[in-house]
C-alpha cells in the first residue's frame, strides 16, 4: 500500500545512509525522498535532484514563506536542510511508499506530521566509542568536525525514545535483515 512513510534517523555515522540504500535496492516500492539543502554540494558526485535539492538561502527562505517544506532547520550555521511537500507528493503519486533518510530533529517532526502513516526508525550504534571510530575510518573529518559531530550525537541519542523503533546497528548484515522485517511488517499493516 503506497502512501506510508518510513523514517530512519541516526546521529551521524551510525549507519542509517547504508541502511536505506539497502531498503531502496532491494525494495521496488521504496521511492527515496530528496532533502532541499543549502549547503555546498561535497566534491563532484553529488548531483542536484539526486543528492540533494541544491537551493540558495534565498530561495530555501522564499519556500519556507511559501509553506512548501513539511519540515525544516537550520541544522549547522547557516545550512538549511527540509523535506519538500511537492517530493512527497512526487513518490505518492509514482504508488511507492517514501523512505527518509534524515538527522534526528527532523525525524521527530516527519513522524508528527505523518502520525500513523510512518515508522520511525532510530539507528544508533552500542557506544559513542564505536561511533568515534567510524566517524575517524570515513577520513572526512576534521578534528574540530569530529567533535561536533560527538557532541551533536550524545544531544541526539537523548531523543531516541521519540521514535517508534531503536535499531541497534552493531552487526550491519543483522541490522539490514531487521531494517527488512521491520519494513515488511510496517507495509503490511492496513
Amino acid at each position: 500500500m503506497a502512501g506510508k512513510a518510513l523514517i530512519f534517523s541516526a546521529p551521524s555515522g551510525s549507519g542509517k545512509t547504508t541502511i536505506v540504500k539497502h531498503l531502496l535496492k532491494n525494495n521496488p516500492d521504496l521511492g527515496f525522498s530528496i532533502s532541499a539543502s543549502t549547503r555546498d554540494k561535497r566534491g563532484r558526485t553529488e548531483e542536484h535532484g539526486k543528492d540533494y535539492y541544491f537551493l540558495t538561502p534565498e530561495d530555501f527562505k522564499r519556500r519556507i514563506d511559501n509553506n512548501e517544506f513539511i519540515e525544516w532547520e537550520e541544522v549547522y550555521a547557516g545550512n538549511f536542510y527540509g523535506t519538500l511537500k511537492a517530493e512527497i507528493e512526487r513518490i505518492w503519486q509514482e504508488g511507492r511508499n517514501v523512505i527518509f533518510d534524515v538527522d534526528v530533529k527532523g525525524g521527530i517532526n516527519l513522524k508528527k506530521y505523518f502520525g500513523a502513516k510512518a515508522l520511525a526508525v532510530f539507528v544508533k550504534v552500542p557506544s559513542l566509542e564505536v561511533l568515534k571510530e567510524r566517524l575517524t575510518e570515513r577520513g572526512t573529518e576534521t578534528e574540530e568536525s569530529l567533535s561536533r559531530r560527538i557532541f551533536k550525537a550524545k544531544f541526539e541519542l537523548t531523543f531516541q525514545d521519540k521514535f517508534d523503533v531503536v535499531l541497534v546497528n552493531e552487526d550491519l548484515d543483522k541490522s539490514l535483515q531487521e531494517a527488512q522485517r521491520l519494513y515488511d511488517e510496517f507495509k503490511a499493516k492496513p
